[in-house]
């Protein structure tokens, strides 16, 4: 996992397919799309806008992919984002779907939160459970944005 903030990028210390999704993080105007899918590199790379209003955390269950890593912005609002480590012991709560690339977890143990505000970004890679669109301190309308890479385009 990756945190960090978009103004704030040491390029050179990500992969270059999480290079070029940070890359166009900054370059986007998120004020002027509309909500929904954009492809970068067809399937390999795109993104996700999405209008939210955060939960509680018990609202929101902890998932993990495993062919796609996120890299999830927050472009406005205030979020919190519960992570931990997958150590492959935790009840299932809806098993993988394939077409999603998603497994929901009933609940898992020892969670940190990340604290978002706009700008921060953070990168989840297939052994990192997060439980994204939480509330911290009330529930607050969000927009975030998700880009999807494939771990295949991490390879060389």
């Amino acid at each position: 996992m990756f945190f960090g903030h978009i103004q704030h990028i040491d390029f050179h210390l990500y992969p270059s397919a999480v290079q070029k999704a940070l890359r166009f993080l900054q370059q986007t105007d998120f004020d002027q799309l509309e909500v929904g899918r954009y492809e970068l590199e067809g399937d390999k790379i795109y993104v996700q806008v999405l209008d939210l209003q955060t939960q509680s955390a018990e609202q929101n269950l902890p998932e993990v992919h495993r062919h796609y890593l996120d890299v999830q912005y927050l472009h406005s609002g205030i979020e919190k984002i519960g992570v931990v480590a997958d150590n492959g012991n935790n009840p299932v709560a809806q098993p993988y779907d394939t077409k999603r690339d998603i497994l929901f977890y009933a609940n898992v143990e020892n969670e940190s939160y990340l604290i978002m505000r706009p700008g921060n970004f953070a990168v989840f890679f297939p052994n990192d459970i997060h439980r994204p669109n939480c509330i911290d301190g009330q529930s607050s309308p969000i927009r975030k944005v998700v880009v999807k890479i494939a771990m295949s385009q991490l390879s060389p």
